[in-house]
């Protein structure tokens, strides 16, 4: 599989640090951005390289040549002026007769590749897109996907104001098809960017999946992102969180926990967050602990609710959080409940694995997500929490809600008395 990297940009928000170098050959770590790409793509395996270079190019191309004595070949589309990105792949587009992987020469990145095509494969896709939620939703432009994670929705920004979306960022690394390239129909020399002009315009005619993943990729286009960029690769931390890592989780409950019960919650202006919720959160973002809520849902079951307008509460939970900078990366919910004599839906009423105290939301969290369960949390304000966690054998707090069932618990279990007392403890 060849890889294209689009490395044509000025990086004008980087101000006098591109002035006389383009973007990607600003050092991390004794190594250029670019450097660190090429070196991530042979190690996976992929030595043809096309790189589209133009602002000061002939640093680029001085620095790697043909790309032989860093063992991989590079060949070079060269541009008179920017067309962005989806303009720039076009140049390129007579030596793509093959899916390839595309990325954006602003990214530092660690993930396991090969799970990635394995992804985009078995999904049949025409156009992958490595996505993830960020701590900065409100100023990115945003996507939605299906339970197939199959991309439904594009919310370039501008968002509208109190419009509730799903916290799922482009990444900017994806694996396409040669069928995306003739999309890019310009006549005229006007720039085309994939997430804002191509793929909101083909996603419901073409194939295009979304591959949600927590590991590390991030660009570094503002002075602050590179300052970030560079303290996380001195310190391994980009390597730790490649997903053939085994890594540490912290679970919360929902309802109690992340927002206040109301019992039954179905109506969407009654999601309210806990104080301090966005602290506690970001707290466990800036660790290295993964973030997964698992959720009893048996509102569903009951007929109370339905997953459109559950999925829509679950919008207006990512879009309160990411405000406030803080950001989930995974949710799972149990849509049932083995209460067959209560009307309701008949489908859902049924005993499953994955309602708590079960431990199948957090087993299926561990499966997808390689979770290191021994060294792993559970935050909840109910005994089910509590037995879930140790049914899963994770490390478990409960926090309190209501002071007579706080003090009469009969689980061993640590105890706070709210999320953000209980992510200190575990931090601390």
């Amino acid at each position: 599989m060849k890889a294209v990297i689009l490395a044509a940009g000025r990086g004008n928000r980087l101000d006098q640090k591109t002035k006389k170098i383009p973007k990607p050959m600003l050092t991390i770590g004794g190594y250029s951005i670019l450097e660190h790409q090429i070196n991530f793509l042979k190690k996976n395996g992929i030595r043809e390289i096309i790189i589209v270079v133009g602002y000061l190019s002939y640093i680029i191309k001085n620095y790697f040549k043909d790309g032989r004595s860093f063992g991989v070949n590079i060949t070079y589309f060269d541009l008179d002026k920017p067309l962005g990105t989806a303009g720039h792949l076009k140049l390129a587009k007579n030596k793509l007769t093959d899916d390839f992987i595309v990325l954006y020469g602003d990214i530092m990145l660690d993930m396991d590749i090969k799970r990635f095509i394995k992804f985009h494969k078995n999904k049949n896709s025409n156009c992958t897109l490595a996505i993830h939620p960020n701590d900065h939703p409100h100023d990115s432009d945003l996507l939605e996907i299906d339970d197939n994670h199959r991309i439904i929705a594009f919310h370039s920004k501008p968002h509208l104001k109190d419009k509730y979306l799903m916290n799922l960022n482009n990444a900017c690394v994806y694996i396409m098809s040669p069928k995306i390239l003739k999309y890019i129909k310009s006549e005229k020399e006007v720039e085309l960017d994939f997430g804002k002009h191509i793929f909101p315009k083909i996603f419901k005619k073409e194939k295009l999946f979304g591959y949600n993943t927590p590991e590390y990729i991030k660009d570094m286009g503002t002075p602050e992102r590179l300052k970030q960029v560079t303290k996380d690769y001195l310190n391994n931390k980009i390597q730790r969180l490649n997903s053939k890592n085994k890594r540490k989780a912290i679970f919360l409950d929902r309802d109690g926990t992340i927002n206040y019960d109301t019992d039954n919650l179905s109506n969407i202006d009654d999601f309210k967050l806990l104080p301090k919720t966005a602290q506690a959160i970001k707290l466990i973002n800036s660790s290295e602990y993964l973030l997964c809520v698992v959720t009893n849902q048996p509102v569903l079951a009951r007929g109370l609710l339905n997953f459109k307008d559950l999925d829509k509460i679950h919008k207006k939970m990512d879009t309160l959080l990411g405000q406030q900078g803080a950001k989930i990366d995974k949710l799972y919910f149990c849509p049932h409940h083995p209460e067959k004599e209560f009307p309701g839906v008949p489908e859902l009423r049924i005993k499953c694995n994955c309602r708590k105290p079960k431990p199948g939301m957090i087993l299926k969290a561990a499966k997808e997500l390689n979770i290191d369960l021994a060294n792993s949390w559970i935050i909840g304000d109910s005994w089910r929490d509590i037995e879930a966690g140790r049914n899963a054998k994770i490390n478990t707090i409960l926090i309190k809600r209501n002071q007579q069932k706080f003090e009469k618990c009969q689980f061993r279990t640590k105890k706070a008395d709210n999320l953000y007392s209980a992510v200190k403890l575990i931090l601390k």
